[in-house]
């Protein structure tokens, strides 16, 4: 089932409608590494990552995986681990996904800059817990964790980012 998210930050799933945090940079067709923007476009959902000391392993129609404490995310375009998941610690710039403020407790990994990877296009474009206020993302879509869990349950596919309402 595929999701729209509109740029206000409207994510609508069949006929439910969620609230949703995007990137501070807004929607850009030209993403670039480090510009805070969400991509445009259709981005498939190829895995969910969740931890699995924080609540049930999440439902959902793609492949579930538990993270561990020394899993990362690579986002340094100079690295050949560009946009790939990785072991901490690693000799270039990671995201841990392993994380104390729970926003990565469920993780969608998003299609976005994978098949192929394009240096410097954006990394780490993941579906993942918003902060209770909805506080933009560094280019993310974040979504409270009960919403999170619904849409994945749901049967959720992928995301159509919109740049316009």
């Amino acid at each position: 089932m595929q999701a729209q998210l509109h740029p206000d930050g409207c994510f609508v799933l069949g006929p439910r409608i969620f609230r949703a945090a995007i990137g501070r940079g807004g929607v850009r067709a030209d993403k670039q590494e480090g510009d805070g923007a969400t991509p445009l476009g259709l981005l498939p959902l190829r895995r969910v990552l969740y931890r699995a000391d924080r609540g049930p392993v999440p439902l959902a129609a793609v492949p579930r995986e538990p993270i561990a404490p020394d899993d990362g995310w690579c986002d340094d375009p100079a690295y050949p681990d560009y946009n790939r998941m990785v072991r901490l610690p690693h000799p270039a710039h990671c995201e841990a996904l392993w994380r104390d403020d729970r926003l990565y407790d469920i993780v969608g990994v998003l299609g976005w800059n994978d098949a192929p990877v394009v240096r410097g296009r954006g990394s780490a474009i993941f579906l993942h817990v918003a902060r209770p206020d909805l506080a933009p993302t560094a280019g993310c879509i974040a979504l409270p964790p009960s919403d999170l869990r619904a849409v994945l349950a749901a049967g959720l596919t992928a995301v159509n980012v919109l740049d316009r309402g």
